[in-house]
């Protein structure tokens, strides 16, 4: 392990020259530049590619050999954050990865996790931060391409993708831009694959605006016995080129994604990736049909860093080498050279190691769907990876240089000075607000928790008819169904952060995020299964940065065992800031719940007049208890611009305790809705309940609804806490008078605390109160109709003319 800092680390100039200026000129017809990937690369060609000058000098002394400059390609592609995990490597191997249901843990390009009758669930969240940001329609939609080639490469039929996205602040153009064409570049990508779309989030907040986050996730179901995996194992075993061809689009793609941006950034638009999902598709079908044929001995996706990385990865994984000839790469574009076919970034591109004899029938396969099917090398005894153009040796490298031995480093990390002031704000020095029916209100119409209807609206989310529980609950439902067999297991998905929390301390953030995630499984029915993250940070290089990422994955880590949930795969993004300011921290958590029949998942709106509204959580969560504050809350920044304060105490048995009897009282049917409390608090959870879209936009009668919290320990505590205060385990749920009994039983059973109750009634009022002694004390109460108008429209207002 490298110790980093001080001058040994210094600024090396994070700006990567594109490719024309890195070579002289790529495609001229001068003789004397024709080969100019063949010099040997210095120094300052190594900077120029985002390389250390420790990195370039430590390869140069394990290769004995100067490198040319397709090699010093190569390996600042490999050598890059986005691949390596360099800073970051030290502190994920401490998370937990394993689970008696766990297939297939990190290291693969999906997580696997068994999900009875044979099959298991095949799921990954990954970003695409830093090419949205330059191109966002594009850049969105490869990272939802680039998720889905991650899923299918396992042998795994994709059946639903989600995305996790964060911008500027809605009155800034650019991030409007920016929102706006991000979301058609995931729509129009996973539209045309015919994959739906069914959840997913969306945060504004200003330090966002000279960086977006756009993460996109996608699960898919697999057979237990037909799990393919990235090896290039069989020496003698040919390796074919399959899918579209091959382009400069996307160069640098990787190492673009691995550093900061600054005011050249736009500049950099070569670098991102241009899609076909209608290519993909067939490259979809193609791969799970040649996988069937028995002939594919493993299979690469060639994301970041393209064929580079798919193939040093595949030798490392077998302990194998292998020869590719560049030259038999079917190309696009002319007077293309090895530098260039290692290095782009050209979308729906898989490398496949054949079992020798099955060469005819891939090939067969492949054109049936009008698909290139090249073979361009083969499997070697050699350990190295060794590469070919026009019968000309260009590089030899072992695999091992530039995967297993990539430097890891230790930054140093350092509490920011602000840490403890923030943590330590005192939320009853604001003046509590006197009209908490207008707070209610601008709660419901502020961007980070209005309706998201107009942007779901624009994907597909019903799609092939297994969508049970769409967009805009707390967790999206997928029946499982592989190829023509179907069954009654139902597969759950949520992506989630709170990266307030996160920045007020990272390591208490993540693990609400995580905590957060577990409810909003919960709250269908579901049990949590597995875990797939995607860390999304400023520099490590800063020691405040790094105290952030080593604070967040240990947060991560810690809340991750203490409910038994393990992380199988994930992701790293770092870099994320401009001109040094940095992004808040954003560790995304993707977390996978499962079911025993989809039918018995739940919503998270009522569904009846007269129905029993119980508030249930555990002791610690009643009023004025320490796991419910308004630190840090959405109400304090929207209502006071204030992002500050104790974020709400943490208790792990309670969120299992609740979680356990709020999953059994949904197998036993007992539940016709359950809502997590989350951000916003009761209030925004009460509201959102009531908004059955088909009943608000059909001219049925509303169902309004009125809750009493329960007066016990709420004597002195602040009516906005009692509203808006957040923090777990709470759960929302409503029932049939015939369950009262059953449901009453099972929270006496578990110690668990009733914090309110009311009933779903017909009618526009919404109300909240507290009981107090012999009578109940009014809180707030606000109209249906009107609460639901301001929920939908700010979100249609920023997409208005968008479609």
């Amino acid at each position: 392990m490298i110790k980093a800092g001080g001058a040994l680390m210094g600024d090396v100039g994070q700006d990567i020259e594109k490719i024309a200026d890195i070579g002289g000129a790529v495609v001229s017809n001068s003789s004397s530049q024709e080969q100019w990937w063949l010099r040997e690369a210095t120094l300052d060609d190594a900077l120029q590619h985002g390389l250390k000058e420790q990195e370039f000098f430590g390869v140069l002394e394990v290769l004995g050999r100067p490198m040319n400059m397709v090699e010093v390609g190569i390996c600042s592609a490999l050598y890059s954050e986005h691949c390596s995990y360099k800073s970051t490597k030290s502190h994920l191997r401490n998370l937990p990865t394993e689970g008696e249901n766990v297939i297939q843990g990190p290291g693969e390009n999906a997580g696997i996790v068994d999900i009875g009758e044979g099959l298991g669930v095949a799921f990954k969240v990954e970003s695409h931060n830093h090419p949205s940001f330059i191109e966002p329609f594009q850049g969105a939609a490869t990272g939802v391409g680039g998720i889905l080639r991650d899923i299918f490469t396992m042998g795994a039929r994709p059946l639903a993708v989600l995305d996790s996205l964060r911008f500027g602040t809605p009155d800034d153009t650019y991030s409007r831009y920016l929102l706006k064409n991000v979301v058609r570049g995931i729509g129009t990508y996973g539209n045309c694959m015919g994959i739906p779309n069914v959840g997913g989030e969306l945060f504004f907040h200003k330090r966002y605006e000279k960086n977006c986050l756009v993460n996109a996730f996608a699960l898919g179901i697999v057979e237990k016995d037909k799990i393919f995996l990235g090896s290039a194992s069989g020496v003698g075993n040919p390796i074919f080129y399959v899918g579209s061809k091959t382009g400069r689009d996307g160069i640098h793609g990787a190492t673009m994604a691995s550093e900061e941006f600054d005011d050249s950034s736009a500049e950099k638009r070569p670098t991102v990736q241009v899609g076909d999902p209608l290519q993909e598709k067939l490259l979809l079908e193609a791969c799970l049909e040649v996988m069937r044929t028995g002939h594919v001995v493993g299979i690469q996706d060639m994301g970041a860093a393209g064929m580079t990385s798919s193939s040093f990865e595949m030798a490392e994984r077998a302990g194998s080498g292998i020869i590719l000839h560049l030259d038999r790469v079917p190309m696009r574009e002319e007077g293309m050279n090895p530098y260039e076919v290692m290095l782009s970034e050209s979308q729906e591109r898989m490398l496949l190691v054949v079992e020798k004899g099955g060469e005819d029938a891939v090939r067969e396969v492949f054109a049936r769907w009008g698909l290139d099917a090249v073979q361009i090398g083969e499997v070697t005894d050699r350990k190295e990876v060794e590469l070919f153009w026009n019968g000309k040796e260009v590089s030899s490298l072992a695999a091992s240089v530039l995967t297993s031995s990539v430097p890891v480093y230790d930054w140093p990390e350092r509490e920011p000075s602000s840490y403890r002031e923030r943590l330590d704000f005192q939320v009853s020095s604001l003046e509590e607000s006197e009209d908490l029916a207008a707070d209610w209100y601008a709660l419901l119409g502020s961007p980070n928790l209005c309706s998201r209807a107009a942007l779901y609206e624009q994907y597909d989310s019903t799609v092939r008819g297994n969508t049970a529980v769409g967009p805009g609950g707390d967790a999206g439902v997928i029946r499982v169904k592989v190829e023509e067999r179907a069954t009654d297991i139902g597969v759950s998905a949520t992506l989630d952060c709170n990266s307030r929390y996160c920045e007020l301390d990272p390591y208490e953030g993540a693990a609400h995020t995580v905590l957060e995630a577990y409810r909003n499984i919960t709250a269908t029915g579901c049990e949590a299964i597995g875990i797939s993250d995607c860390l999304n940070y400023g520099s490590p290089e800063k020691p405040e940065g790094m105290w952030q990422i080593a604070q967040g994955i240990r947060g991560l880590g810690d809340a991750a065992r203490a409910i038994g949930v393990p992380i199988v795969s994930g992701n790293v993004s770092l870099y994320n800031e401009t001109q040094g300011q940095a992004i808040l921290p954003t560790p995304t958590i993707a977390m996978v719940g499962r079911i025993s029949d989809y039918r018995l998942a739940v919503r998270s709106t009522f569904e009846q007049e007269g129905d029993v509204i119980v508030l249930v959580g555990a002791p610690s969560t009643c009023p004025g208890g320490k796991g419910v504050s308004l630190g840090g809350s959405e109400y304090l920044a929207q209502r006071f611009h204030v992002e500050k304060g104790a974020l709400p105490e943490i208790d792990y048995d309670g969120e299992v305790a609740v979680a356990s009897v709020i999953r059994r009282l949904i197998e036993e049917k007992r539940l016709r809705s359950c809502h997590d409390i989350g951000a916003g608090g009761i209030a925004q959870a009460l509201a959102e309940s009531c908004f059955a879209a088909h009943r608000l936009q059909s001219g049925e009668e509303l169902l309004g609804a009125s809750l009493t919290i329960s007066g016990e320990h709420a004597e002195g505590v602040r009516r906005d806490l009692i509203l808006f205060g957040e923090g777990g385990p709470r759960y929302l749920i409503s029932f049939s008078r015939e369950s009262v009994d059953a449901v009453r039983g099972a929270f006496e059973a578990s110690s668990l605390s009733v914090l309110g109750e009311g009933v779903v009634q017909q009618g526009d009022v919404l109300s909240l109160e507290v009981r107090g002694e012999g009578s109940s004390i009014p809180l707030a109460e606000i109209s249906v109709r009107e609460a639901y108008r301001r929920h939908t429209e700010t979100m249609r207002r920023l997409f208005q003319g968008n479609r």
